[in-house]
């Protein structure tokens, strides 16, 4: 038994270790990876391969499958050349925004109003939700990378609900292709009846996300605590108990959408494709601010 705890014990220091001062591993890990050109090479940052050394603690050669995967997958599903026009009418309720407010630790916000939902087609709802997650990270702050799921489950029932195979597909790339990028994912007030899908859901997830699903109900002393050492109330919308009286507007979102697109394609080096026009240098490109 001590044994067993003993190798257990030097486990975790060695992961706290690498964690302090994970350059050598991310040096490792880069070596192994070889040359890397354009996109890959844009990609392959060292908080980049520290997110995936840290998603398989720390474990080179696993990291290193992980992340090929993810330079193949994006190679075909392009998430960086998805533009808001193409995926807008997606959008048109509100049933996944970011928000205008960061958390307390300066993570953006992403809301999601799963009884909102407005279309059927798996293909396009996942490019939708894979835009607004590339989108969150384009407007993280310098030195954070992480983002805050809030789940509304206002008008939620069975019929809004998406289909297994489209959460199994969901949470494959959340977990695959965008490791350590969801912080928390708050749950907020789901009715009963959601238990039936979650009882399935949950073994899609693996250990280190499923510990970061959080159930919060409005009554419940120790969610209220939860979602006060995460937000601040006057940011936080109403819906989730918060002082801030938000409403959706598409037309207003889908203007700092397109502006945002600006900036990817500049930072990926396509500025030509954004809404299928040239852009030009001169044409600004605003940082959303947080209220």
């Amino acid at each position: 038994m001590s044994m067993f705890r003993y190798r257990g014990s030097r486990r975790q220091q060695e992961q706290e270790h690498h964690e302090l001062h994970p350059e050598s591993k991310i040096n490792e890990l880069r070596s192994a990876l070889g040359p890397l050109s354009g996109r890959s090479l844009r990609y392959c940052t060292d908080a980049c391969l520290k997110r995936y050394l840290e998603a398989r603690n720390w474990n080179v050669e696993k990291a290193k499958k992980m992340l090929e995967e993810t330079l193949v997958w994006r190679s075909t599903f392009k998430p960086e050349e998805i533009r808001w026009h193409e995926i807008a009418d997606e959008g048109e309720t509100g049933k996944v925004s970011r928000s205008n407010f960061h958390d307390r630790f300066g993570r953006t916000v992403l809301i999601m109003r799963p009884g909102l939902q407005n279309t059927t087609g798996m293909e396009n709802q996942i490019r939708h939700l894979v835009y607004l997650i590339e989108n969150a990270i384009l407007n993280l702050p310098e030195g954070q990378e992480e983002m805050v799921w809030l789940i509304d489950f206002t008008g939620w029932t069975f019929s809004t609900n998406v289909p297994v195979k489209t959460a199994r597909e969901t949470i494959s790339i959340l977990q695959n292709h965008y490791p350590q990028r969801l912080a928390l994912a708050f749950l907020y007030n789901p009715p009963r009846i959601f238990q039936a899908f979650w009882k399935i859901v949950k073994y899609f997830l693996d250990p280190k996300t499923f510990q970061k699903v959080k159930f919060v109900y409005p009554k419940n002393k120790e969610s209220v605590e939860l979602m006060q050492s995460c937000f601040d109330v006057d940011n936080l919308p109403t819906e989730f108990g918060g002082k801030a009286n938000m409403k959706y507007d598409h037309e207003e979102f889908s203007r700092l959408m397109i502006e945002d697109d600006v900036k990817t394609a500049k930072y990926w080096g396509l500025d030509q494709k954004t809404n299928g026009n040239a852009i030009h240098e001169s044409e600004p490109t605003k940082m959303l601010t947080t209220v």
